[in-house]
């Protein structure tokens, strides 16, 4: 009955964790570039269960087998594995604003930040005072030459993310870059990526690798209000049955002990 009450309460923890998520998820669906995480859970190994009257093994020529039948499967419960972030392409909006840039396919806008380099999928940029394109946290968003200076100025970019100014001179190109496995990158805050040993070091995206660039678009998250809203009220059913199965445990438990245990 004891293990009753753990299997539950890892059910429990896990639904919490994909409430979080998904809670998560819902409270970022206008935060431009963002992708939504998705709460894996993996079950403990499972226990074979035997008939332990008909125990023991018969050795004989061709080998040793235990003698007592499989039963059943006992299980022990969930726990959540990882969060997961799911890079799927968001729908692209029009701000007019010469500024803002959208990457149709896979790859990252590199920043500069106080922590070092970072990657960004929000393309929602501004020129700040020195004339440096910035995003919205004051970050310098890098070129392959460095920060990109457009000194305020009405630049262009192609889909090849090379910018140049009104006289057709080229000022830069984006630093668009790709990883190993980006499905492993570690979410660090304000749209911002940073890379790890597994997801790999980052490397500039060329040919059929590099995405196309789009200006004065912006992508939206990849958040699907519905199905979210769908999940959310399975994970509450989910986490009200596991909250009635350690109720019920405990109620066997108490009768157990009032009336079994004081009989004997």
């Amino acid at each position: 009955m004891i293990r009753g009450w753990y299997t539950g309460a890892s059910g429990m923890n896990a639904q919490q964790a994909r409430l979080d998520a998904i809670s998560n998820n819902l409270a970022n669906v206008d935060t431009t570039g963002y992708k939504k995480d998705v709460a894996i859970s993996k079950s403990f190994p499972e226990l074979l269960m035997r008939r332990m009257n008909d125990d023991g093994v018969i050795v004989n020529e061709l080998g040793s087998y235990d003698v007592a039948p499989v039963i059943g499967k006992l299980g022990l419960g969930v726990e959540t594995n990882e969060l997961y972030t799911i890079f799927e392409q968001g729908s692209f909006k029009e701000t007019g604003s010469f500024t803002d840039m959208a990457l149709s396919g896979e790859g990252f806008f590199a920043v500069s930040t106080p922590n070092g380099e970072r990657y960004t999928r929000n393309g929602n940029f501004m020129v700040g005072k020195e004339g440096y394109l910035e995003t919205k946290d004051g970050y310098p968003v890098l070129g392959e030459n460095g920060y990109i200076n457009v000194a305020d100025v009405r630049f262009k970019v192609d889909a090849d993310g090379i910018i140049t100014d009104e006289n057709g001179n080229e000022i830069d190109r984006f630093k668009i870059v790709r990883f190993d496995n980006e499905r492993y990158l570690n979410k660090m805050g304000s749209s911002l990526y940073n890379t790890n040993d597994i997801a790999g070091e980052a490397y500039i995206a060329e040919g059929n690798e590099r995405p196309t660039l789009i200006q004065s678009y912006v992508e939206s998250s990849n958040v699907n209000v519905v199905n979210e809203m769908v999940q959310m009220i399975e994970v509450n059913r989910a986490y009200e049955a596991n909250q009635k199965t350690i109720q019920a445990e405990d109620s066997m438990m108490s009768t157990l002990w009032s009336r079994v245990a004081v009989k004997a």
